[in-house]
């Protein structure tokens, strides 16, 4: 634009021989700083090229590789819950030895099974969740894995909940501990309905929100193994301190939920285009 309000390259069609009236051949771009300061010709400086193909595949792989980081993140964390939790179950189908800590299981299995099954399903499945790679292969992926969730979550918050309600309380714990429980699980089922009419709605990013705040409490187990090894470590494991560690697990996941999702609204806000005049484009 300058070049032209100046006078030093005339506007005009491209000629067959391939350059422009004012002599800037297609394919360079013009300099306008190199210009002034040779005070004549404009400088003509080679356009920028496609970078090579080894490039962009370096550079996909490389993005391949971060987005799976959180999804592996997320299945490392539920890792110790899984593995428990299948030795749970073993024990229970195979009749193992009954002790005071499991007595109250082999009474009444059909909870604490179900509660594993889904459990071990939600975290796993809802950790392929947020790899941003199987979202673009397209959305059936996402709606198939969509359908297995929902009744899962539901599944792990309310069998957790009849667990605390009708199974002994050890000695380990105190009855804030299942109050709490009872609210993490009542709001668990909140976000996943919520979530569920959200999408009902064509509102994605209301159930991108929900859904990954359910799944941050889903997640409390594999959060309190961390937030326990100290004490178990340093012996400090009486209830009242089991309790806050345990409770800290959820705070822990509901501010990194809360993170995530504000991160994800900072990002998908439509950019504001300007509409320049001529001046200002040059």
């Amino acid at each position: 634009m300058w070049a032209y309000e100046t006078g030093r390259v005339q506007p005009g069609r491209v000629q067959p021989g391939g350059v422009q009236p004012g002599g800037v051949q297609p394919g360079l771009k013009y300099d306008a700083p190199a210009a002034l300061s040779a005070g004549s010709a404009p400088a003509r400086v080679p356009m920028n090229r496609a970078a090579p193909a080894a490039t962009i595949e370096a550079m996909t792989s490389s993005r391949n590789r971060r987005e799976w980081l959180i999804p592996a993140g997320l299945i490392f964390l539920s890792l110790v819950p899984v593995v428990a939790g299948a030795v749970r179950v073993t024990e229970l189908s195979t009749g193992g030895a009954v002790t005071p800590d499991n007595a109250q299981y082999f009474a009444s299995p059909v909870p604490v099974v179900l509660h594993i099954i889904s459990v071990s399903t939600y975290a796993i499945l809802g950790a392929l969740q947020f790899a941003p790679g199987l979202r673009r292969r397209g959305r059936r992926w996402h709606r198939i894995a969509g359908r297995i969730l929902v009744p899962s979550g539901i599944v792990v918050a309310l069998t957790g909940m009849w667990m605390t309600l009708f199974y002994d309380i050890p000695s380990t714990q105190i009855p804030a501990l299942n109050a709490i429980r009872l609210a993490v699980g009542s709001a668990m089922v909140a976000f996943i309905v919520l979530g569920f009419v959200a999408i009902r709605r064509r509102d994605i990013r209301g159930h991108s929100a929900w859904m990954t705040r359910a799944y941050a409490l889903g997640m409390g187990a594999g959060t309190q193994v961390f937030t326990l090894a100290p004490a178990l470590i340093l012996g400090a494991s009486d209830a009242v301190t089991r309790t806050t560690l345990m409770t800290l697990a959820w705070a822990i996941n509901i501010a990194v939920a809360e993170w995530v999702i504000a991160r994800r609204r900072s990002t998908s806000r439509p950019v504001r285009r300007q509409v320049l005049t001529g001046h200002q484009a040059a």
